[in-house]
């Protein structure tokens, strides 16, 4: 990988505004062992001025070999949060990569009151450990 997001994002979509902040875990990660643990917590916003419900997930994580697994489901973290105007839901979750460096984006699907629904963006985010951090220029 030549480029390295950072390891916050943000994006805003219909008024649904998305926060992103990665972490190494390493605590759960054992690199001799190709497993790093990664922590991400995000902060979903409802800037807008109607209702919106998140209804699916949608992730592609890509690791430093370009290898992606593309990860689909209903809710997050076994919730479905219904957003109105000025609410906001926030969560933490995590995941496994084989490498020291990647990177994830996805979407969630996002369903109007009024039965209308659009995808919700998730920027691009880096997850890095200390021994891809040491080797990679990220300022």
């Amino acid at each position: 990988m030549t480029t390295v997001a950072e390891p916050t994002s943000v994006a805003l979509t219909d008024g649904i505004r998305v926060r992103v902040k990665a972490q190494y875990l390493p605590d759960q990660s054992s690199p001799h062992d190709d497993r790093f643990v990664f922590a991400y917590t995000i902060t979903i916003s409802n800037e807008g001025i109607a209702p919106a419900q998140l209804r699916t997930r949608h992730w592609v994580i890509t690791d430093s070999r370009g290898t992606i697994d593309e990860v689909r489901g209903d809710g997050v973290v076994g919730e479905q949060p219904h957003l109105g105007p000025g609410e906001s839901f926030q969560y933490t979750s995590g995941c496994v990569l084989t490498t020291p460096l990647g990177t994830m984006h996805g979407s969630y699907r996002m369903w109007r009151d009024d039965g209308s629904f659009f995808d919700a963006a998730i920027a691009a985010f880096s997850l890095v450990s200390p021994a891809a951090r040491d080797r990679t220029d990220l300022n």
